[in-house]
């Protein structure tokens, strides 16, 4: 990611309901949330405020929509909230390890990847 995407990240999450949406959307995983949802989910925000904020977020790259049936779906793009964090990072330790190993703690992912079983 180069800076002026970092930049546009940035200022689209800087916004309160566009941080709380992404953090939904990363919460609710790759299937995503429909629109109505999200909506629900912020206070019942009105579809047009909803929009404002979903049209920002997808601008920047950090959500996506796909249409299945009559509703849309927004799902957060975790490529983009990835290379967010690396290009915050890239330069952390400068040859000191222990400096960035709590923030390569706290990105630690909580969920154990499930066992394949082989029949």
């Amino acid at each position: 990611m180069d800076e002026a995407h970092a930049l546009a990240a940035f200022a689209a999450l800087s916004q309160e309901t566009r941080l709380r949406i992404v953090r939904l959307l990363v919460q609710a995983g790759p299937e995503g949330l429909a629109a109505g949802a999200i909506g629900a989910a912020m206070d019942g925000a009105s579809s047009s405020r909803m929009s404002f904020h979903l049209s920002h977020l997808e601008q920047a790259g950090l959500v996506a929509s796909r249409r299945e049936g009559r509703s849309i779906l927004y799902n957060a793009v975790y490529p983009t909230l990835s290379g967010l964090i690396a290009f915050l990072m890239r330069d952390c330790c400068q040859g000191h390890p222990e400096v960035c190993a709590p923030a390569v703690a706290a990105l630690s992912c909580a969920c154990e990847p499930a066992e394949e079983t082989h029949a």
